[in-house]
């Protein structure tokens, strides 16, 4: 069927997994921090990506994650989930995606396969297949610097011919590439995947952020990208500058390491990962403290909206 491109347009937030200090899944505090998010006024949300960690949770974990965000999704008005499922197997990503619909997913957030880097018909054979296999949008994710492979406009343009690919997750910090896809692919929802080129983006006709740093500042990032998107450009730019230097910092080293660290200096979480994650070097602390420094109280979710 045809779905609706505009399901995630505004901010959707990439949900960190905390963890407890022992190694286990915090659910009680991924429970406050999706609270935290709905009440900011997120769009979306997104179990299971990079974020969070997806790679070294269980299955049961994985399971136990989505459907407790989809129970708390669904407490509020509007708002939608999205699960990574990709892999760099075509058969284990539809078995990851029939398992997240069956979970209550929304939409699917597939990226490109890594590692064994397919041809640009690979590619494109990958992502019909998966379409194919299960009825939901499918928002495309490429991230080149993860992956080892560009998704190049031409053959996004044929995956997108697939009516249940709604929208492509832009991280491959190419500007004059996201440019193309925009006005080659004009019915394909373009959303930035670099909290810092958010901006930029949808000053472009970008329809808004899977973000990184709305798991800390959810209202800002809100109103940066409400603004940005209502045509406010010169508010929108004075809250994207503000911002910036926590853009810069939550990705001083690989994400989600920052990010837990500095959601951990506010006491949302903990900032216990999983490896090969380690923490993140003092130097990095550092750096990410003195952004952190530069934000008001008012900033960050109050310890009452977080309950």
């Amino acid at each position: 069927m045809d779905y609706p491109t505009d399901l995630f347009d505004g901010v959707t937030t990439a949900l960190i997994t905390p963890f407890l200090a022992e190694g286990a899944v915090d659910y009680e505090g991924l429970r406050r921090l999706v609270h935290s998010q709905i009440v900011s006024g997120v769009r979306g949300l997104l179990a299971l990506g990079t974020t969070g960690e997806a790679p070294t949770l269980s299955t049961d974990e994985q399971a136990r994650i989505v459907e407790l965000v989809v129970a708390e999704a669904g407490r509020a008005d509007g708002v939608r989930v999205m699960v990574g499922v990709g892999t760099n197997s075509t058969e284990k990503t539809i078995e990851n995606a029939r398992r997240a619909r069956d979970w209550g997913a929304d939409a699917l957030l597939i990226v490109s396969p890594y590692y064994n880097k397919p041809s640009p018909d690979g590619l494109i054979a990958h992502f019909v297949a998966v379409a194919g296999a299960v009825d939901l949008p499918l928002v495309v994710y490429n991230i080149p610097g993860r992956t080892g492979v560009n998704i190049p406009t031409p053959v996004l343009a044929q995956i997108a011919r697939h009516p249940n690919v709604v929208a492509v997750k832009e991280a491959s910090g190419n500007i004059a590439q996201m440019m193309t896809v925009l006005t080659e692919i004009p019915h394909l929802a373009v959303y930035s995947g670099d909290d810092a080129l958010t901006f930029p983006l949808i000053c472009l006709g970008g329809r808004g952020v899977i973000s990184v740093v709305s798991n800390l500042l959810p209202g800002p990032v809100v109103e940066m990208v409400t603004e940005a998107l209502a045509g406010n450009v010169a508010r929108a730019r004075q809250l994207h500058y503000g911002l910036l230097p926590m853009f810069d910092a939550a990705f001083v080293e690989s994400n989600p390491g920052p990010i837990k660290y500095a959601l951990s200096r506010r006491g949302v979480v903990g900032e216990a990962m999983r490896l090969p994650m380690a923490p993140v070097r003092p130097e990095g602390k550092a750096l990410i403290d003195t952004a952190l420094s530069g934000y008001p109280q008012e900033a960050f979710p109050s310890p009452d909206e977080a309950r």
